[in-house]
């Protein structure tokens, strides 16, 4: 790598001029965050069920005593064999993290499409241990604009992170929020999609701090694989 090379002195005036624009956009994120919690909810009407390693189970039981719930959509399509490396890159960041926001009231589950046989061959495989759980035979997916019909997609009403039009994947990925108040109303607060979900990617702030920064030399995220064929 060719880069300029100076002194310590010209070093540490040039990262004092960095750390003020850093300082400021730490500034600018915790208003964002802010604004973000003041959202307005939805509540949520339809009585979802899932199936998970216990049995059938609702919504409302994907909370297990908590009041917050996180539910990663992830991309694993009934009948595919196919395991999307950018699910699971996420995925390998979720059983160390839940274990701090567990205790802060935020309770976790991944939900995906296939049925609950080919999710637990996946879980095994990449050896996680944080919930999953089948929305085979629900809405729920599509009602959350992470799933599609081909009729969807084949008439452009494949509504993707708030305005993409997809044409050609039944299946997407996104992060989704909900809330349940002490009469057991759930709310759902937030979604991101796409480029929204890679502040849950802490892969990428190890590497952002390096000159190479993310190294897709390849194109986006081309270096990434499942965790068992690096």
């Amino acid at each position: 790598m060719n880069h300029t090379i100076v002194s310590r002195e010209e070093w540490l005036g040039a990262r004092k001029a960095l750390l003020a624009k850093e300082r400021a956009m730490t500034h600018e994120l915790d208003a964002l965050r802010a604004e973000r919690r003041q959202l307005p909810w939805v509540r949520i009407e339809k009585p979802y069920v899932f199936e998970g390693p216990e049995g059938g189970c609702t919504l409302g039981d994907l909370f297990r005593g908590r009041s917050q719930l996180a539910i990663y959509h992830f991309m694993l399509a009934p009948g595919s064999d196919h395991i999307c490396p950018g699910c699971s890159f996420i995925a390998d960041h979720i059983d160390a993290a839940r274990q701090h926001f567990e205790q802060a009231d935020l309770a976790f589950a991944a939900v995906s499409r296939a049925p609950l046989p080919r999710i637990e061959e996946v879980k095994e495989r990449m050896g996680w241990t944080f919930h999953w759980v089948s929305s085979h035979g629900s809405d729920f997916n599509f009602d959350f604009a992470v799933s599609f019909t081909p009729e969807d997609l084949a008439a452009g009403r494949a509504i993707y992170n708030y305005g993409t039009v997809i044409r050609n994947s039944q299946e997407m990925f996104g992060t989704s929020i909900f809330v349940k108040d002490e009469n057991g109303d759930i709310f759902h607060t937030y979604s991101t999609y796409h480029r929204g979900t890679e502040l849950l990617m802490g892969a990428f702030n190890w590497l952002d701090l390096a000159p190479k920064g993310r190294n897709e030399t390849g194109g986006t995220m081309s270096w990434v694989r499942l965790h068992d064929r690096y």
